[in-house]
Order: C-alpha cells, then sequence, then structure tokens
C-alpha cells in the first residue's frame, strides 16, 4: 500500500502485491531522486524498529540511497520521534523510517520524512510516486556514490531534549519515586524508554523487553493484548503500567490497580497537564475522542479537527497554532519539542501531571469524562466502491452534523461515528463514541446494518 504513510506491506511475493526488495529499492530510489530533485541536503537518516525484517529492509534501503549518490546516517536500532529529531539535528535533507507500527510481525514499511523530521507532504508524496512508476530515477557513478556514517543506539540528543523541555518537572517526578512496569512489545521502546526513567528516578521492570522482533502479543496496544502488562502491574503493585507499539510512538498506559487509563486519554490527560500552564489551541483528528475538547474549553481554548494521519493532525497545528495535539491512539504531538508523535516525551509528560496533581493513575482518570469509544473494521474489496458508499451514508444521515473531511462523520448529539478507508489496510475503519459502551456498539451495529443495506449483502 502506498499513501501519506508510507510504503507498507507484507514481507515476500510478488512485487507490487507485497513489500519486495525491488519495492523496497524502487521506493527508496524514487525518494532518494525527489531529495535531489528539491535540492535538500543529499543526506538521509536512517533508523528501524526491531521487526524480524528489519535488518534486510534496512540493507537494502541504505545501499540504495549510497547508490543514488546520498549520506547515510544510520541509526540503527531506533524509534521514530528519535528518527525525525536526528533529521533537524544532523541537517540532514529527509529520514526513512523502517516500521510498519502497530501491525502484525509479517508487515514492513518505509516512512518517509522531509527536512523538518516531519512526514512528506501529500503533494511530495504523489512525485515520489510519479518518479518510481515512470522509472525517472538516476544512480549515481562510482565517484558520486554516498558515504555512510554509522550512529547505533544513538538516543542521547532526544533524551536531553526531553529532560531540558520546559513542562517536564525532574524534580517533582524524582521526589515521587515512581515504580513502572513497561511492555515494549519486543521491540526499540527497550533501548530507548528504561535509560530515560532512570535519569528521573523512575525503576523500571520490562514486560517482553528483548528487541527481538519476535512480538509476544499483536503489536498494537489495545487493551484484549495487555493481559501480561496488567498482570504485572498489579503483582508489582507498580504506580503504572506503560505500553508502546514498536516504534515507539504510541502511548498507553495501565493504572496500579490494573484498569486502563484508556489510549484515547492519553492526549487527554497530556493536554490538560500542558493547558494548565500553556493555554491555547489543541487539535486531535476527527477519530479521536470528544474528551480532548472537554479538556481544551474548560482551559479557554478552542479545538479543531483535522483529517487523520499524522501529516494532517501537525498540518492543522501549525494553522491554528496549537500549543499540543496528536491523535487518539496515543499519539501525543509536542510541538515545541518537534511536530511528531513521541511516545518519549508524552511519557514524561504524564509522569510530570501525576507527579504534580498528586494521587494515582486512576484517581487521575477519573477527573475526565467517562465517554467509551468501539473501533471496527469492514473489510475493502474490491466489489465496495467506498465512494459510493459514504455518499448513501451521508444522505441517509443528512439531517444530523456531517464531515466529509476525511471519509464520513455524523456527529449525533451525544454520539458520534467516523467511516473512513485505512491508510495503512485494505479496510473500511468504523469508529463510535458514546457515553456507554453499549450504546457506542449499538451505534457501530446500526451502521454496519446501513453499509448491508446499502451494498445489498
Amino acid at each position: 500500500m502506498k499513501s501519506i504513510s508510507g510504503t507498507r506491506g507484507t514481507i515476500g511475493g510478488k512485487p507490487g502485491d507485497n513489500l519486495t526488495p525491488l519495492d523496497i529499492v524502487g521506493a527508496t530510489a524514487a525518494y532518494a531522486a525527489l531529495l535531489l530533485e528539491q535540492e535538500a541536503p543529499a543526506r538521509v537518516v536512517v533508523g528501524r524498529d526491531a521487526r524480524l525484517s528489519g535488518a534486510m529492509v534496512q540493507g537494502l534501503v541504505v545501499n540504495t540511497l549510497l547508490a543514488m549518490g546520498v549520506d547515510v546516517i544510520d541509526l540503527g536500532l531506533s524509534t521514530t520521534p528519535t528518527v525525525e529529531m536526528a533529521v533537524v539535528q544532523e541537517n540532514a535533507g529527509g529520514g526513512i523510517i523502517l516500521t510498519a507500527s502497530h501491525n502484525p510481525r509479517e508487515w514492513n514499511a518505509l516512512k518517509f520524512l522531509n527536512q523538518k523530521g516531519e512526514f512528506i507532504s501529500a503533494q511530495a508524496g504523489a512525485r515520489l510516486l510519479a518518479l518510481q512508476a515512470n522509472q525517472e530515477m538516476v544512480f549515481a557513478t562510482i565517484d558520486q556514490l554516498g558515504k555512510y556514517q554509522l550512529a547505533e543506539y544513538d538516543f542521547q540528543q532526544h533524551w536531553a531534549a526531553i529532560l531540558a523541555y520546559p513542562l517536564v518537572d525532574v524534580d517533582a517526578i524524582r521526589r515521587r519515586k515512581f515504580h513502572v512496569v513497561l511492555d515494549p512489545v519486543n521491540s526499540t521502546g527497550a533501548l530507548a524508554i528504561p535509560p530515560l526513567l532512570a535519569e528521573l528516578g523512575v525503576t523500571c521492570e520490562l514486560v517482553n523487553g528483548e528487541p527481538t522482533g519476535q512480538f509476544a502479543h499483536n503489536p498494537e496496544p489495545l487493551p484484549e493484548h495487555l493481559t501480561d502488562l496488567i498482570g504485572r502491574v498489579v503483582a508489582a503493585k507498580a504506580d503504572l503500567g506503560i505500553a508502546v507499539d514498536p516504534d515507539v510512538d504510541r502511548l498507553a498506559f495501565v493504572c496500579e490497580d490494573g484498569s486502563l487509563f484508556g489510549e484515547e486519554y492519553t492526549l487527554v490527560a497530556v493536554a490538560d497537564y500542558i493547558l494548565q500552564q500553556r493555554p491555547g489551541n489543541t487539535v486531535s483528528n476527527l477519530s479521536s475522542t470528544r474528551a480532548l475538547r472537554w479538556v481544551t474549553e474548560k482551559h479557554g481554548g478552542q479545538y479543531f479537527a483535522s483529517a487523520v494521519g499524522e501529516v494532517n493532525v501537525v498540518e492543522k497545528m501549525k494553522a491554528v497554532s496549537a500549543v499540543i495535539g496528536g491523535e487518539g491512539n496515543g499519539g501525543v504531538i509536542v510541538p515545541d519539542l518537534h511536530y511528531g508523535r513521541d511516545a518519549l516525551i508524552g511519557l514524561v509528560l504524564f509522569l510530570s501531571a501525576l507527579a504534580t496533581k498528586g494521587g494515582s493513575a486512576s484517581d487521575l482518570r477519573r477527573q475526565y469524562p467517562d465517554w467509551q469509544m468501539v473501533k471496527d473494521k469492514i473489510t475493502l474489496t474490491p466489489e465496495i466502491k467506498l465512494g459510493y458508499l459514504l455518499e448513501q451514508l451521508a444522505l441517509h444521515y443528512q439531517a444530523e452534523d456531517i464531515s466529509t473531511i476525511d471519509g464520513l462523520k455524523i456527529d449525533f448529539p451525544n454520539s458520534w461515528v467516523h467511516l473512513r478507508g485505512s491508510n495503512t489496510e485494505p479496510i473500511i475503519r468504523i469508529y463510535a463514541e458514546a457515553p456507554s459502551l453499549a450504546e457506542a456498539q449499538a451505534l457501530v451495529t446500526q451502521i454496519r446494518q446501513d453499509v448491508t443495506r446499502i451494498l445489498g449483502v
């Protein structure tokens, strides 16, 4: 799949159908050609998560860049936010992150960054695809090959920037002497997070802590995948459980009593803490909880919604000068650190909130509205015409508050539902939120029945 979220697929199979070496080389060469065409510095930062195909994909990417005459700064095992920050720190022309994020072990992906360490725009992405499709790439001659630099596990600058961030209350965290359990799902969070927590006086137990890429469970940090973490938090009488995805840009918490804080509420809690000290506007995507609007308006700010996709959130944040933003999937974007989802800064700001407010994680969770969300999906087959389906649903619900910024969102007085085609999988995502889980599930069921009726299946 090729989209604003990068080039993504399962490893093996036929070129064009799966993520094969030919697809990897073609996408990388087109990206290098794009940078050279834009006259950006001919230097690219590359980093990867720990998934099993990572070393193979990394070798193809690195050597293709060198063959295009582009220098490479290779971070090896890294995190998405670390690569994003390194692009700016190294004055590079861009970056490539090798991760399929929350997808299972058979998947991998190339995510492309611009000179600012942000995901490339839709316009740049379209040009990249055209370069690849038309075979417009020109490889370097022997005297113009790129130069290679290894900077393995270099998290130091990332950690330093977080510890120096003005709203991180280092002293308060150290006084609390937190004990936490971390589940990095056998990926690079195991390398990036414990040393940072140690600097803050936080003791950290690991579950699924070896960065082998043999994910112990589905890597998406959803409740049904966090049973090991929940059990360890309760058994250890820990203050907090922490779950991150393989590339460490999504963040979810388990409270001290084993209850789930809710990944939708990661951004809400961090935003609440920031807005108390720095009032302003906030942004999340259309599929995120209404609780962020509630928190924002409580502090006198204005909430704005964007289309799904980090690049869209960032664009809206810049347009409205948001002081905090992100996505309800546990993605926190702190703009004056960098414009990217970052579980490391999100975690430390959450600990700052806990430390300064006092009380437990469950006490903090009770301060926010208890809206419930159901996330469902429908397999998108070639027979389903997504545009037609959404058009018919919009007509059916035309009396409600409707947004077509990204798919179709229908806002009811006390609930909402959002349907859109995924950027990362061949599915239609259906998200619904309501005051109770039963109401949210009933809304999803209602929409699925409408889909069945429209499609005649």
